[in-house]
């Protein structure tokens, strides 16, 4: 494409400070790195996650940042060394990605990367969850994204990447229903009902 290894101007909502609402701002996307995918972000939705850092209660978080977790999109560029994906793909990136370089990827305690790939007004802007989807492009690393069919419909896939992987994985990785089983789901948000899935899919009876 004819943005490949360049920087691309766009349109992103960005939270300056904490409890002050979004702003909606041109920001610079720099090309991706070794290992890197560039994705333009095609649909995303709204996690009381991404809420909780427009109301400032999410503690820990450096400022400014492009919030946004769920999304789907098409892969623009990709960096050297990438081979899971090629530009056009549809991909769901998944959040929480790793570097493998910086002290905070390399930290035990910790898995939230501290790479930057956006700037805006001259000043860096933070990722959040290493995936920032509140952006028209973002950057994002190869090792966190999920290559889904061409004929996927994005508006509806972009809730996959959060809210029905935890619900569905909640049930199938943590509560490890077996068949048979009776289960209890407490609330049917997005995140309750996909437990309800994940249940019937483990062969809950009831």
């Amino acid at each position: 494409m004819g943005t490949n290894g360049k920087v691309i101007k766009c349109k992103a909502a960005i939270a300056w400070e904490a409890g002050k609402p979004l702003c909606i701002e041109e920001v610079e996307v720099a090309p991706p790195k070794a290992h890197e995918v560039r994705i333009q972000i095609i649909a995303t939705s709204l996690c009381h996650t991404d809420a909780t850092v427009i109301d400032s209660k999410f503690e820990g978080l450096a400022f400014p940042v492009i919030v946004g977790h769920e999304a789907a999109g098409i892969v623009e560029s990709i960096g050297p060394g990438v081979t899971n994906v090629k530009p056009g793909d549809k991909v769901i990136p998944l959040y929480a990605p790793l570097c493998r370089k910086c002290k905070f990827c390399l930290s035990p305690l910790t898995n939230l990367c501290g790479k930057i790939r956006f700037t805006c007004k001259g000043k860096p802007v933070y990722h959040f969850f290493g995936i920032s989807t509140f952006s028209q492009y973002t950057v994002v690393s190869d090792i966190n994204l999920a290559k889904i069919d061409d004929d996927a419909n994005l508006e509806r896939v972009c809730l996959l990447g959060c809210g029905f992987s935890t619900g569905y994985g909640a049930a199938i990785n943590n509560a490890k229903v077996t068949p048979g089983s009776t289960c209890a789901v407490f609330g049917l948000g997005g995140v309750g009902l996909s437990a309800v899935m994940g249940c019937k899919a483990a062969g809950a009876s009831r």
